[in-house]
């Protein structure tokens, strides 16, 4: 009898060594490629050490701080993420009850009639006739009642850390949708921060164009007055009238602009239309961040979408591990206790109370071709994973790179585009007086009003692209949201 136990001991031994050889394994997490040091185009010694922004040091107009709190309370993409966080909340909570026993309280009550010509049949009538049983506890040959009350409880025993890489895969996924809701809070408070200075530019734009209008007017009155007297042709009254229609005309496109911009803005915020309260000043550059050394590798690694992806590469990892593990023993220990009896007068009674304890091991076999590719899958899953993760980090380099030297080029446009429209708004005086006492033709006069009108639009223009600019550096610089 040893010796056959000795021997399934053995075999079994044998059965697990020659499973585990079989067990492939889980390629090791890959690392992004390094950045480099420092971002700034003429980093030097003595900068201070870029610390960090946050939302409200960033952003200082109220009516645009206002708008960021109606987005996050009432912008549907942003409700539906948070939803989307809690579904794998609940899914990590749930992967943390799995590596717990289960226990089931509940009472069963089931009934057989056995024929005659079966073992239970058979055995129950032999029973009935044994001297050795009591009167209560003869069986019903006619119909066998059986009645049970009581607990049950199994445990799956993870011993090779199935259940454990589950969990850590439900954790980072959580983790993951966390940092996703804060990316999508990020692009939604972009996207508003956007739309409204696209408002204020828009103002500014309608401004240039009635001041330049009014101003405009002033010379036409002097053109109307000098046909009067015969200096001028009918011709240079037209040219006055034709430019000052195709200015009204772009007034009123600007306002069908407005009314566009102010619809984006309702539908972010959640709102069916209404007006947008705006200040009447664009994002200005901040220098300190510019004169500031900064460190790539934290920034880079702050931002939302850098470690979203890392938390699912970390997840992917997870479940490559737990995919691995189920090609070992499943190992599964279980255990019942309450009162049982096939009749209910007796069921109360202290005789009627059994138990059971279990123990299982299973090794699959006939499955590994199923195992083999849901592991092949979860590897491939890892490695798209590495790949997202690169990417966003790849992504998130250049960005910042590009804004901080686009922001620095700015700078330097804005300077002399500021010098140009000043020595044109010298020009239309000068041009005024030229032609008032005859060395300028309505020609020049014209053209005066044009380049002073293009020059004041291109000058807009770049401090518009500039405070679009300026908006993603916040995100480029993996701004606190609170």
């Amino acid at each position: 009898m040893k010796r056959i136990q000795l021997k399934l001991i053995f075999l079994g031994i044998t059965g697990l060594l020659v499973t585990s050889c079989a067990v492939p394994k889980v390629a090791s997490m890959k690392e992004a490629n390094r950045l480099p040091d420092a971002v700034a185009a003429d980093s030097a010694t003595g900068r201070s050490e870029f610390s960090g922004i946050d939302l409200k040091g960033y952003f200082t107009d109220p009516h645009l701080l206002y708008l960021f709190g109606e987005v996050k309370k009432a912008n549907p993409d942003f409700k539906i993420a948070q939803q989307r966080v809690e579904i794998a909340n609940s899914l990590l909570k749930r992967s943390k009850t799995e590596l717990l026993p289960s226990l089931e309280v509940g009472i069963q009550v089931s009934g057989d009639r056995y024929g005659k010509y079966t073992m239970e049949g058979v055995g129950n009538y032999d029973t009935n006739l044994s001297s050795n049983i009591t009167e209560e506890q003869k069986i019903n040959t006619s119909f066998t009642p059986n009645y049970w009350m009581g607990a049950r409880s199994s445990w799956e025993i993870d011993a090779w850390g199935k259940l454990k890489n589950k969990k850590l895969s439900a954790q980072n996924k959580f983790l993951a949708s966390t940092e996703g809701l804060k990316l999508l809070q990020t692009d939604l408070f972009t996207d508003i921060a956007n739309l409204y200075y696209d408002l204020i530019a828009l103002d500014k734009r309608l401004k240039i164009y009635q001041d330049n209008y009014n101003l405009q007017k002033r010379a036409f009155e002097i053109i109307k007055a000098q046909r009067e007297v015969g200096k001028v042709t009918e011709l240079a009254v037209q040219q006055f009238k034709a430019q000052n229609n195709n200015w009204l005309a772009e007034i009123e496109h600007i306002k069908v602009e407005i009314v566009t911009v102010k619809q984006a803005i309702s539908t972010l915020t959640g709102v069916y239309d209404g007006d947008v309260r705006r200040g009447d000043m664009l994002l200005a550059t901040n220098f300190n961040i510019l004169n500031s050394n900064i460190n790539v590798d934290k920034i880079i690694h702050s931002r939302p979408d850098v470690i979203s992806n890392y938390y699912y590469l970390k997840a992917s990892h997870a479940d490559a591990k737990a995919a691995r593990a189920a090609f070992y023993p499943k190992i599964d220990i279980g255990a019942g206790f309450g009162i049982n009896s096939f009749s209910a007068e007796t069921l109360f009674k202290p005789a009627s109370l059994a138990g059971q304890i279990l123990g299982g091991l299973m090794v699959p076999v006939f499955n590994k071709g199923q195992l083999q590719y849901e592991f092949k899958v979860a590897g491939i899953e890892q490695e798209i994973a590495f790949l997202n993760y690169q990417k966003s980090v790849t992504t998130a380099f250049n960005e910042l790179q590009s804004i901080l030297k686009q922001t620095q080029i700015f700078h330097k446009v804005l300077e002399l585009k500021e010098e140009e429209v000043h020595y044109l708004d010298k020009g239309i005086e000068v041009s005024n007086d030229l032609y008032i006492t005859g060395y300028a033709n309505y020609f020049e006069l014209i053209n005066a009003q044009k380049s002073k009108l293009q020059a004041e639009l291109d000058l807009l223009k770049f401090q518009h692209e500039n405070t679009r600019n300026n908006v993603l550096l916040f995100k480029a610089l993996a701004g606190k949201l609170q």
